[in-house]
């Protein structure tokens, strides 16, 4: 056979696309060309892979007076990446007779090192998930991927260390060498203790996945006093609402923050796939289930891709490796401007639309922003115990920072005062996380069942559009009254105007209220933005 088609997949935006990798050998002088839109480091697979073949035990391909065109289709797909290395190295063997085997309903995955060992890849978990869809039986693909591969059920996955195992598995003269790595309907229940409880996620026998967690060790019960920023960030938590704190540096906005991913309910397993996925395509995980809501914490002085997203070929950024966590921007009006007011499509529609020459993307990113900043650059601006030494040009400069959609998009905004200093060094007696998370869990329950009796695809109060407040909120005549008197002496935007009543709805949640009243709508109004920028 002078011919060979295999099988393989690469990451395409934030999913699998199947690659077709088609091989064909003819006589001549020796060339050795890879076609169908490849970028370097798949032109530079003909050298790795013709190592890996010689020293796995073959004939290297250099070694023959042969031409050599490898095709992957589609032709018009940019191929990216170490992906096709295996099944390039299988393709060639199969080609040139020296391997027999069936490669239909098979895919192949892997980098090649030059010694024949196969190396991780990133993206595995969405690539397995499309080679399942597709109709496909059987994933080859390295060790390290194998365990977040096999989180897809479904369909075979087979990890393995080197070229010589795969080939000896694949091989129509000996018999299966590879174990497979998938979970059946024998699967173990593997009982994961964290900060967030005992969690039950089925996973295949003989098998440990590692869990990525983010280091958490604030408490709210550690943090001195501040019950008033709390608060907000308990409403925030229940209703999925953006917050921002504002105070004079060393007040524990940054500790706040971090304390505040603790109170967030717990994934669910199709939400754990969905973050698992996104990280991985991202190449930050190492084979981690991300079983709990992402916290992510860009420095101020990031880029507009590596937050909003984007490049040549859009990639995904902070805003999207924050889905359905907390995406915590620290010293918030530092950020560069750009930045601040490209987040206007995400934190209103929950998605982020990237247009290039070369592509178009719309990325997931449904997160909570909690953003953290000084009431000015010195930061001491309306302190009691200290005086504001920023000169009325840097005054004005820092208020033009956020412009008024980007406050407008956040529901709660809180003062994070000084604390007493008495209280600090008294003996800490605030309420656990644990216990307001409790509060949080079932507040999100009653959200739930809210939108399941009217049939809406949504899961926070925060997400409601103008209908839905009008069609699940219903506000008693006086209570209107009030909200519409305390809109007009306030000159609140329509926007803002709604946004007052859903986290009114969520303020009753928590006390499991049917009924929206004033002193909902009272303590939702006081959120309303009163910093000076």
């Amino acid at each position: 056979m002078s011919f060979a088609k295999v099988y393989s997949a690469q990451v395409n935006l934030l999913s699998g696309q199947i690659v077709t990798i088609e091989v064909d050998l003819s006589r001549g002088l020796h060339t050795f060309n890879v076609v169908g839109l490849p970028d370097s480091a798949v032109n530079e697979s003909k050298d790795r892979v013709s190592s890996a073949i010689k020293n796995s035990g073959f004939k290297s391909p250099k070694a023959k007076n042969q031409k050599i065109i490898v095709s992957l289709s589609p032709a018009d797909l940019k191929k990216e990446g170490p992906f096709f290395d295996l099944a390039i190295a299988l393709s060639y063997l199969l080609a040139s007779e020296d391997l027999k085997f069936d490669s239909e309903k098979k895919i192949f995955l892997g980098e090649l090192g030059l010694d024949g060992t196969l190396r991780r890849i990133r993206g595995a978990l969405p690539l397995v998930m499309e080679a399942k869809r597709a109709g496909y039986e059987e994933v080859y693909l390295p060790k390290e991927n194998a365990i977040e591969a096999a989180l897809v059920d479904g369909i075979k996955i087979f990890g393995a260390e080197t070229l010589k195992e795969v080939v000896e598995h694949i091989s129509s003269e000996k018999g299966p060498s590879l174990k497979n790595s998938k979970r059946t309907a024998l699967g173990e229940t593997l009982l994961h203790q964290g900060s967030e409880g005992r969690r039950k996620i089925k996973i295949q026998p003989k098998t440990e996945i590692n869990y990525k967690k983010e280091k958490r060790n604030s408490d709210f019960s550690d943090i001195k006093g501040q019950e008033g920023a709390k608060r907000g960030l308990e409403i925030a938590a229940a209703g999925g609402h953006n917050i921002a704190m504002y105070g004079p540096p060393g007040t524990g906005k940054t500790m706040l923050a971090r304390a505040f991913s603790q109170l967030l309910p717990d994934l669910g397993i199709e939400e754990v796939l969905e973050i698992t996925g996104i990280h991985s395509v991202a190449g930050v995980t190492r084979g981690e289930l991300i079983s709990s809501p992402p916290f992510r914490s860009p420095h101020h002085t990031s880029s507009y891709v590596s937050v909003i997203g984007g490049g040549t070929y859009p990639k995904p950024g902070e805003v999207t490796l924050a889905h359905k966590g907390v995406l915590f921007l620290d010293e918030f009006p530092e950020f560069e401007k750009r930045v601040l007011e490209s987040l206007r499509q995400p934190l209103e529609d929950n998605v982020v639309s990237i247009s290039r020459a070369k592509g178009s993307a719309i990325f997931p990113s449904n997160f909570i922003l909690v953003a953290a900043m000084n009431p000015c650059p010195c930061g001491n601006a309306g302190n009691k115990q200290k005086a504001c030494i920023c000169k009325p040009s840097d005054l004005d400069r820092y208020k033009r920072k956020l412009s008024g959609p980007i406050m407008d998009r956040i529901d709660i905004w809180v003062s994070v005062g000084n604390v007493d200093y008495k209280k600090l060094s008294e003996e800490s007696n605030g309420e656990k996380s644990e216990k307001i998370k409790q509060r949080v869990t079932n507040a999100r329950k009653v959200q739930e069942g809210r939108f399941k009796k009217f049939r809406r695809n949504i899961t926070t109060n925060s997400e409601m559009n103008v209908k839905d407040l009008f069609n699940m909120v219903k506000l008693k005549d006086e209570v209107r009254d009030l909200l519409d008197d305390s809109a007009e002496r306030l000159a609140l935007s329509a926007r803002a105007y709604h946004r007052v009543i859903k986290i009114a709805r969520t303020i009753a949640d928590l006390e499991n209220s049917e009924e929206i009243n004033s002193n909902h709508i009272l303590e939702a109004i006081q959120y309303r933005p009163k910093v000076t920028v």
